[in-house]
């Protein structure tokens, strides 16, 4: 797999810095502009604070790039043509010379290739509601790429107990982040327990460690709470969730637009609640994965 590398993450890889993958989707289909714009700054930033080199990752002319300007994040942030890309979509991008956003799944892949071992990320994609058979590619490239993946658990649209299930299953471990149960993305805890509860990146780095030395190849996934001044109320997120639902079906949003419109849902009937604890969180867990980078024995 052919990946451009900046100046800065060619050296970093070179050297051995500690380096943070970042999705692109977030960008161009996470969160409003300028929302979107000023959190990507922000996040490599927040990156950069804690120790490690930020390495945002997307496709421009069907070329993949990690490391990107701030011409491209702002590119992502503004054009309405970026396509959403997951891992079936990647020859088409390249064959085609798309430019394209990379999900949780592509990240995680093109992330693995490139040599990084954290990629951090708001939440991972899962298995969805009403329907156990539409599962998020995000799940199975999880499971079969080595790399330690910070995040806040899946997004709270989605069927959280299958999806913890699924990860189960499929044998992802899920450590608890300073926590002992599964975070609920906008809410700091959920019901669902964790397989073990870390509470220092260097006892990420020694379980990193030691699946490497196993052989195992399925992804770690950190799971990290929203900060506690934006955790919301369990029973609140899911009557919000409710009513979006409600209107998508209504409106018959489906397929790839169906989580930007319930997100934008959200963020509208929450009167902005989700969307500043969606933030919190990005920049959280990135500063969580710069930690961890900074920590990692290899």
């Amino acid at each position: 797999m052919k990946i451009n590398f900046n100046e800065e993450i060619a050296g970093a890889l070179h050297f051995e810095r500690p380096i943070v993958a970042l999705e692109s989707t977030v960008i161009s289909h996470g969160l409003p502009h300028p929302r979107n714009l000023d959190t990507a700054v922000r996040l490599e930033k927040v990156v950069r604070e804690g120790g490690a080199i930020p390495a945002t990752i997307a496709m421009f002319d069907g070329e993949i790039y990690a490391g990107l300007s701030f011409e491209q994040i702002k590119f992502l942030a503004t054009d309405k043509d970026i396509r959403k890309l997951s891992r079936r979509d990647m020859a088409i991008a390249v064959a085609r010379k798309l430019n394209g956003a990379t999900t949780v799944s592509t990240t995680t892949l093109i992330a693995h290739e490139a040599g990084f071992n954290v990629f951090a990320t708001g939440g991972i994609g899962g298995v969805h509601r009403g329907y156990s058979a539409d599962v998020s590619a995000d799940l199975p490239e999880l499971a079969r790429t080595p790399i330690i993946v910070v995040c806040s658990g899946a997004k709270a649209i989605l069927d959280l107990p299958a999806t913890r299930e699924w990860l189960e299953t499929n044998g992802v471990a899920v450590l608890g982040w300073k926590c002992d149960r599964m975070p609920a993305f906008y809410s700091a805890t959920s019901e669902l327990d964790v397989d073990e509860r870390v509470d220092s990146a260097e006892e990420v780095s020694r379980i990193a460690d030691a699946r490497r030395e196993l052989g195992l190849n399925s992804a770690l996934l950190v799971t990290v709470p929203v900060p506690t001044e934006f955790d919301m109320d369990t029973a609140e997120v899911e009557s919000l969730i409710d009513a979006a639902l409600s209107a998508a079906d209504t409106q018959g949003i489906t397929g790839k637009k169906l989580t930007p419109f319930l997100l934008n849902e959200l963020s509208q009937k929450s009167g902005g609640k989700t969307l500043a604890a969606n933030v919190a969180l990005l920049e959280n867990n990135a500063r969580v994965g710069a930690e961890i980078a900074a920590a990692l024995n290899f």
